[in-house]
């Protein structure tokens, strides 16, 4: 993982272990980037009437291989808070109606769904999932129990983004299809962290970044629908892909609506595919495995250095890339996370669940046994 260091544009005096608030790209993907930026400038005509749509048609397709969905089944989207919006706004709900949730929610993805059950009249219920973890089906019979005959959808993340817990959503999406409830999942932090497969999850929705994880240029993320619920999407943005005298068409209502909002700099999503290409020759899924090992060790001395206890259990599969410890009480975070950075170039998030406080671990490809032991010292010195 040494050699990975050199492959991305990252401040070399910076310890970097925050890759999950917005990732970082690798330089051959970046060039790629640059050179789709150019080729739009040479002919922005051209470009983006006659050859935009192969080529997000390719892009596509490849992004669909690699998570196991069909190339309609999904479109690009500028993030996975922009995907969660579209599938919101356009479900009818209302007095009467639920959506459950957990209690380990992105905030900004809570915000749309309290925007609009204040609009629209329906509830956005939490239900607790609480920490330390228990076993997979625990988790799943914990969560049902704030399922009612009013649920109409369940919204749940993958991968929590404050808590960095995986989630059992295919067991949650099986039985939810079962009861006739809609599910979306917000797996922002998914692709390309952990191997996806659209049909095995179940999902009827389905968001992620590929910005993240996968290593693509910032704002580029998916949206996956069922072609049996696509029918249920509305335009988030009317624009020309809407209507009977569209512009062009990219093959159904879905795409259209999605891939043709108006003028916008779409090269973040035709890289996505030289991203997977950057990790498939470089066997990431052996490197997805030492960063977890090396993950593992570090929480491991973090426990050791506090007296707490990990929020996940022995078991393998409830975290990955990405892991919090647990912190001993802190009466100023922001203060705290804000001297990490300033007095030992550590950047790295420090959360707040409920009432605990937790530091937020993310390992990737780039980060060596070095940068493990400058957290530690680092906290060695800070913690009270």
């Amino acid at each position: 993982m040494n050699n990975l260091k050199n492959l991305f544009l990252l401040d070399p005096d910076t310890i970097f272990l925050n890759h999950g608030s917005f990732g970082a790209v690798p330089r051959p993907v970046f060039g790629v980037y640059q050179d789709w930026q150019r080729r739009l400038e040479r002919q922005p005509v051209q470009f983006l009437i006659t050859e935009l749509p192969g080529l997000l048609a390719e892009a596509r397709a490849v992004l669909a291989d690699y998570i196991h969905s069909q190339p309609d089944e999904i479109a690009y989207i500028p993030n996975a808070t922009f995907g969660v919006n579209v599938v919101a706004r356009s479900l009818e709900l209302g007095p009467g109606d639920e959506v459950l949730t957990t209690d380990h929610e992105y905030g900004a993805c809570n915000h749309v769904w309290a925007f609009l059950s204040q609009k629209q009249g329906f509830a956005y219920k939490e239900q607790a999932v609480p920490l330390p973890l228990g076993s997979a089906e625990e988790i799943v019979a914990q969560f049902w129990q704030g399922v009612t005959p009013r649920t109409k959808v369940i919204f749940m993340s993958h991968i929590t983004s404050g808590t960095a817990v995986s989630l059992p959503i295919e067991a949650i999406c099986a039985r939810a299809r079962e009861a006739g409830i809609l599910t979306l999942i917000d797996g922002a932090h998914a692709v390309g962290q952990i191997p996806l497969d659209m049909a095995a999850i179940g999902a009827d929705f389905y968001v992620s970044n590929a910005h993240k994880w996968l290593c693509s240029p910032k704002g580029s993320a998916f949206l996956y629908a069922r072609r049996d619920r696509q029918r249920l999407i509305q335009p988030l943005v009317v624009s020309w892909g809407w209507g009977s005298n569209r512009a062009m068409s990219y093959g159904s209502d879905f795409l259209d609506y999605l891939q043709w909002m108006g003028t916008a700099e779409q090269s973040a999503y035709l890289s996505v595919p030289a991203a997977i290409e950057f990790q498939e020759k470089r066997q990431w899924s052996e490197v997805r495995q030492q960063c977890h090992a090396l993950l593992q060790q570090t929480l491991h001395c973090i426990s050791d250095l506090t007296g707490l206890e990990s929020v996940y259990p022995d078991a393998a599969g409830f975290y990955h890339q990405m892991g919090v410890a647990p912190l001993p009480p802190i009466a100023d975070l922001p203060s705290f996370k804000a001297r990490l950075y300033d007095e030992f170039r550590v950047e790295i998030p420090c959360t707040q669940w409920r009432a605990r406080q937790f530091i937020r671990i993310s390992v990737q490809g780039y980060n060596t046994q070095t940068d493990m032991d400058a957290l530690l010292l680092a906290l060695q010195q800070l913690l009270p």
